[in-house]
C-alpha cells in the first residue's frame, strides 16, 4: 500500500511551485504539499513537530541561507536529522553533489527542462517514497 506523503517543498520560485502543485495533480496524487519560500519558512514550519514531514523538496539556490547550509542545520538536529531530504534544482556542479550526499542527502534531482521530463522525475520520486518505510512521529 502506498503511502500518501506530507511532503515539504523549499523553493523560492513560485512558477516551480506551481509546477510542483500542477504535477502532483496531474498524476492524481493525494499528497500534501507545504511550501515554504525559504530557509526561515522551512525552519519555522518544522518547529511545529505535529507538522514534520515525510521527506522534504529541497532546491539550492535559495536566498539569504543556501540550501545547503539548510541541510547543515537539518542533519544537525536530533529531532529532524531523520527527514528524508531529496534535493530539487538546476545545479549540476560536481562539487554541490558531493557536499549534499556528505551531509547526509537521500537523493539529487536535477530539474529538466521539458515539463514532460519533470513529471517523470516527480512521479519515479513520490512513487519510491510513498513505499518506503517512513518513521512516523
Amino acid at each position: 500500500m502506498n503511502n500518501i506523503l506530507n511532503i515539504l517543498l523549499i523553493e523560492d520560485n513560485s512558477i516551480e511551485i506551481m509546477k510542483m502543485k500542477r504535477t502532483v495533480s496531474f498524476l492524481k496524487l493525494e499528497h500534501t504539499i507545504n511550501e515554504a519560500e525559504n530557509v526561515d519558512e522551512a525552519l519555522e514550519f518544522l518547529k511545529d513537530r505535529s507538522r514534520i514531514p515525510d521527506i522534504i523538496l529541497l532546491d539550492l539556490n535559495m536566498p539569504k541561507i543556501s540550501g545547503i547550509e539548510f541541510l547543515s542545520i537539518l542533519k544537525n538536529d536530533e529531532n529532524l536529522k531523520y527527514i528524508p531530504t531529496v534535493i530539487l534544482t538546476t545545479s549540476n556542479n560536481q562539487k554541490d553533489i558531493i557536499e549534499c550526499y556528505t551531509i547526509g542527502i537521500s537523493g539529487y534531482i536535477l530539474k529538466p527542462l521539458k515539463y514532460e521530463d519533470y513529471v517523470k522525475k516527480i512521479e519515479r520520486t513520490l512513487a519510491y517514497w510513498s513505499i518506503n518505510e517512513l518513521r512516523r512521529t
